[in-house]
């Protein structure tokens, strides 16, 4: 902002690090400014955030949320499900019900953090044409400078 009321612009509040970053787009909010909520819908991220204005139409997060939202659950149930098979008060179908709604309930959770996370994480290192990248903004902000809008 090369204007002369540049100093009177509101100061985005840019993620020092990539853990920042990617804290925020884990909780739904936009990496950048951590203000407006990353999502319209459940999986569709606002193709621009009305706060900061960063444009997240770029981001190809794809197949990864799902990937690290299995990764993650599997890693959970493992030790729900040896329990539930070392379980002998349970009748078979109860144990069934049991993992197939847990293991639900933890994909459906944990898919929109994840994607937020992801698209975070292209956001930062500047992947797929995030330019500047969070990194270099951040590092821009450290020296002084003022982040574009």
């Amino acid at each position: 902002m090369d204007t002369p009321f540049a100093s009177m612009a509101p100061r985005i509040a840019l993620p020092e690090t990539y853990k920042t970053a990617i804290l925020r787009g884990t909780m739904g909010k936009c990496p950048r400014c951590g203000e407006a909520k990353l999502f319209t819908k459940f999986l569709k991220a606002d193709p621009c955030c009305p706060s900061c204005g960063q444009d997240w139409t770029r981001h190809q997060a794809d197949d990864f949320p799902p990937y690290v939202s299995i990764l993650i659950t599997g890693h959970i149930m493992a030790p729900v499900i040896i329990e539930l098979g070392s379980n002998d008060r349970l009748p078979m179908w109860a144990k069934l019900a049991l993992g197939l709604v847990i293991a639900s309930v933890l994909l459906m959770g944990l898919l929109q953090p994840a994607k937020g996370a992801i698209i975070a994480l292209q956001w930062w290192i500047g992947m797929h044409g995030f330019s500047p990248a969070g990194r270099d903004e951040a590092a821009r902000a450290a020296e002084g400078a003022s982040p574009p809008r």
